[in-house]
This record gives C-alpha cells, sequence and structure tokens, in this order.
C-alpha cells in the first residue's frame, strides 16, 4: 500500500528524532544532560493533583465527555482571560478546551484551509504549525525570524502572490524557539495587516506566564480588534508542569472557534472529565507556584547564560519562556566552518553527552542556532558547563 503524499511531505517530528538519540545514549550507559525538551522537570502542583484524585475517584468522570468541554472549564478560562489580560470573552461561544493545544493548533488549518491557500508561518517555528497546513492541503510561506529584526516578522516584505492566496498568519509571543517577546506596537501591526489583507490571525500563547525580571507578557486579544480577526492557543502545560495531562484551549472569533469544534466532534471524544476538573483547580487557585517556578527557571537561566558567556558564547538572557536561543559560537566554527547545527547537537552529545536542539529543526531561518531548555537543575547545569569548558 502506498502512503498518503501528504504523509510522505512531513518532515520526522523532531522531538521524537532527539528523544531517541537520548535514550539510545542512556542505554549505552552514557550520563546525559537533557537540554533538549521543553518538559517541565517539576511535579505538578500537588493541590491538581488533589482535585485530580477526588474527580477520578467519581464513576461519573468516567463516562464520554462533553465535546466542547465542561461549561465550569470554559467559565473558569474566561474568568482567567478577563483576570490576567483584562479580555473578556464568551464562555460559550468563543472557547474551546482541547487536548493540549498542540492537537489543537494542528487541526485548525482542517477548519479554515483549502487546497492550494497558504498559511505564513515564522521560521524558525513550533513544527505542528507547518504539519497543520500540510495536512489541510494548505502551502507554507515562511516568514524569516531574524535576530536584526529582534525575531519579529517583517510583514511588509511578503509578496502580494503570494498574499492573494494567503488565509493564515501565525505568531507566538513569547516564542518558541529563539524566547523572543512582542509588544503593542507590533501586535497593532497585526491587526492592521490581516484586516487589510484579510487573514485569520492565529496566536500561540502557551509560554505567557514563564517570564522574569518582573515582564509581563500580553494576549494578542488585549490588542483593539484583535478578536475580530483572531484564535489564540493556549495550554496548561508550561505554566502548571502539566505537559503529559493535555489540556489546553483555544479562545477568539466565535466562528473560529465554532469551526475547529466542529473538526474536533468528527475526530475526537474530549477531554477526560476528571482532567478538565483538575484544569479548573489550576485556573482557580493561587498563582503562587507559578511565580515560584518562574524565580526557578529565572534562576537557571542566569546560571546557565552566565556560564556560556564565560565560554565565549554569546547567550542574551531572555525575558520569558524557559529557552535560551544561542547561536554555535564562532571558537567552534573556527575550527569547522561547515559547522551546522545538526552537526553542532550530534558533537555535544558525542563529546560532552548533552543534549541540545539543533535549530534547523524549527526551519531553515534556524540554521546556526541551538536550543537550551531550562529544564535541568542548578547542579547540572553547572555540571554542563564544566564539560562545555573542556570542548
Amino acid at each position: 500500500m502506498r502512503i498518503a503524499t501528504r504523509v510522505m511531505k512531513l518532515p520526522p517530528y523532531l522531538f521524537v528524532q532527539i528523544d531517541r538519540a537520548r535514550r539510545q545514549a542512556i542505554r549505552a550507559g552514557r550520563d546525559v544532560i537533557d537540554f533538549g525538551i521543553g518538559d517541565p522537570d517539576r511535579p505538578t502542583p500537588s493541590h491538581i493533583i488533589r482535585a485530580l484524585k477526588r474527580a477520578v475517584d467519581n464513576p461519573a468522570t468516567h463516562r464520554y465527555a462533553l465535546d466542547q468541554g465542561m461549561p465550569a472549564l470554559r467559565k473558569e478560562i474566561a474568568n482567567w482571560y478577563k483576570r490576567r489580560f483584562k479580555v473578556k470573552l464568551d464562555f460559550e461561544n468563543e472557547i474551546l478546551p482541547l487536548i493540549g493545544s498542540k492537537e489543537g493548533i494542528a487541526h485548525f488549518p482542517l477548519a479554515v484551509i483549502n487546497p492550494g491557500d497558504y498559511s505564513l508561518i515564522p521560521d524558525p517555528c513550533y513544527p505542528p504549525y507547518r504539519t497543520g497546513t500540510i495536512l489541510a492541503g494548505g502551502l507554507v510561506y515562511s516568514l524569516p525570524l531574524l535576530s536584526k529584526n529582534n525575531f519579529l516578522p517583517d510583514l511588509e516584505k511578503i509578496p502580494n502572490k503570494i498574499l492573494k492566496k494567503a488565509k493564515l498568519l501565525y505568531i507566538n509571543y513569547p516564542n518558541n524557539p529563539t524566547a523572543a517577546v512582542a509588544g503593542k506596537e507590533f501586535y497593532k501591526e497585526v491587526v492592521r495587516f490581516a484586516r487589510r489583507q484579510k487573514l485569520v490571525v492565529v496566536s500561540d500563547l502557551a509560554y505567557s506566564e514563564i517570564c522574569f525580571d518582573n515582564f509581563k507578557v500580553q494576549s494578542f486579544l488585549e490588542t483593539e480588534g484583535a478578536k475580530n480577526i483572531a484564535i489564540e492557543f493556549h495550554s496548561l502545560s508550561k505554566t502548571y508542569n502539566m505537559t503529559g495531562w493535555r489540556v489546553g484551549w483555544a479562545a477568539g472569533r466565535k466562528d473560529l472557534v465554532a469551526a475547529l469544534a466542529k473538526v474536533k466532534a468528527n475526530i475526537d471524544s474530549g477531554i477526560f472529565t476528571a482532567l478538565q476538573l483538575a484544569g479548573i483547580a489550576a485556573l482557580r487557585s493561587s498563582q503562587f507556584q507559578v511565580k515560584k517556578a518562574c524565580g526557578l527557571y529565572q534562576t537557571r537561566r542566569d546560571i546557565l547564560a552566565g556560564g556560556l558567556n564565560s565560554l565565549g558564547w554569546q547567550v542574551t538572557k531572555p525575558r520569558a519562556t524557559f529557552y535560551l536561543w544561542v547561536r554555535i559560537p564562532q571558537c567552534h566554527l573556527k575550527i569547522n566552518p561547515r559547522l551546522n547545527s545538526m552537526l553542532f547537537a550530534q558533537m555535544l552529545l558525542k563529546k560532552a553527552g548533552i543534549i541540545v536542539t539543533p535549530g534547523v529543526g524549527f526551519g531553515k531561518y534556524g540554521e546556526g542556532y541551538v536550543r537550551f531548555a531550562l529544564t535541568v537543575d542548578k547542579k547540572r547545569i553547572k555540571q554542563a558547563i564544566s564539560r562545555l569548558g573542556k570542548l
């Protein structure tokens, strides 16, 4: 049997490859320090776990869930948006719980993209932006994220022939993998541009709560006029150390939310009810644990960035996310001018037992960089710096 062409077009999923390399090294007896996948190393806060246990003990939660999510969860998401961003959302029509934001992001193009339509996608980016478009039969136009532009796309450089066929514009700030942030003026520009070109904006806000140095992240939906042109995705994964729980949501213009809901109703049966109740507990409770996590990541950021800079690397401390986006250092390029991000990542694993994510895995314009995830404790970060200093 021949596999579908659209599946053949998909690249291997980057993080599966990284995990395989990690497992292989461990099986070989290597002591591996893993900065690869952005998976929090601290446990989910205990009050959320207790809420899940109580919910699981109730047999009523064991049946099919409502495909559009519990009204109580949608209300709590709306309350959180109002409290956190001063954005008012109609919980009945403008919010859709998801089995993690990843599946919603990947499924959304099925709701709006026709074969031949373009998605305008940042490069480098979170891979499901591209794969969702490809699976829907759409085409990808890459928007370079360059350091000289503070990793913001230059929208005015998109050719008219592409814009005529474009439907979606993706933005992701705080950004994965670059850790860049965006402000009011950029978001205003996006609204103006999207209105002029009749685009739907897809905003990925997964890292909004992981921020440092008193920096506060904005939601795109805070921008005047944004809710009329956008759908925004968020998740409990990074904020509450719940990556394995798979609870997220989409929020925004009601017809976009409804279209995604229709796709999902034909594909899945919603989130396990007990997980939804745990999600309510996470959003409703004191956010002390979130602040504590940010303090932990900030300490790790400072140690790792300081250590790498002391070795002659050029590292800028990010204001958000738990990533460092780092150029391949000149000291290694002088030895091998052809060294690319994949070869560099392989070298670090082979010679130092350190896993990083090669920038090219996020797109063409990620070449020349590697990403470190700050999901490693202080002791291991210091060990990693020591190992890197011996290369």
